[in-house]
């Protein structure tokens, strides 16, 4: 591989790499919170509201049910209006973010759902409102699958991220697509299947390591 190559295949590791940050990040500031609404608002919840349920429940079937390479094209002007772009790296993280937040949240739901309803019931005894609940039982018990949770997400958003160099989202998606694909160089295509190979095998071990240090139970 030609030095050109390798300064190619750096920036395009450096861009996937920005982009799955920036839109994992912005997953998990908006997915954490949607998931503990689901749960609260749901039957038997601390904040029960089936109307409210249903609401952000079909909000969020409704994005998780779009295929991402639609979704991408469908959301074109959001993302002209937000960054001013539909191409690039940063016109890319507004829909990986949208795609990645319902994911996100339905993950972290089933995490939460899991929490012992006796621990709840006893904050609620000891005169715990809904915010103590949420800070002392609901998030703390969680947070192994919460963190599992992220890491499956942004391992999602690197596949997605390559995907989104279909329509110029820059990344090792496009790297491939331009020069491994339509060049026919296997060299460039190769070293890109192996660079998102180490890729997603560190974002999975870093997130191995994270949920074995926060569980409880290990």
């Amino acid at each position: 591989m030609s030095q050109t190559m390798l300064e190619l295949l750096l920036r395009s590791l450096w861009e996937t790499v920005l982009m799955t940050a920036a839109s994992g990040l912005i997953s998990l500031l908006f997915g954490l919170p949607l998931g503990l609404a689901l749960v609260a608002t749901d039957r038997g919840g601390i904040a029960c509201n089936r109307w409210v349920n249903s609401l952000l429940g079909a909000v969020v079937n409704g994005f998780r049910s779009v295929p991402f390479i639609i979704l991408l094209v469908a959301l074109i002007p959001l993302t002209r209006l937000i960054v001013g772009t539909s191409i690039g790296t940063w016109a890319a993280i507004v829909p990986l973010s949208i795609a990645a937040t319902p994911y996100y949240a339905r993950i972290a739901e089933v995490s939460l759902r899991e929490v012992d309803r006796g621990l709840i019931e006893a904050v609620r005894a000891m005169g715990g409102g809904r915010w103590a609940i949420i800070r002392e039982v609901l998030v703390p018990e969680a947070l192994p699958g919460i963190v599992a949770g992220f890491t499956v997400t942004l391992v999602t958003l690197v596949g997605a991220s390559a995907m989104a160099g279909a329509i110029g989202a820059g990344g090792l998606g496009d790297l491939a697509i331009r020069y491994g694909y339509q060049r026919f160089e296997t060299a460039v295509m190769v070293a890109v299947v192996a660079v998102l190979i180490v890729l997603v095998c560190g974002i999975q071990w870093v997130g191995d390591r994270m949920v074995a240090r926060l569980d409880r139970r290990a």
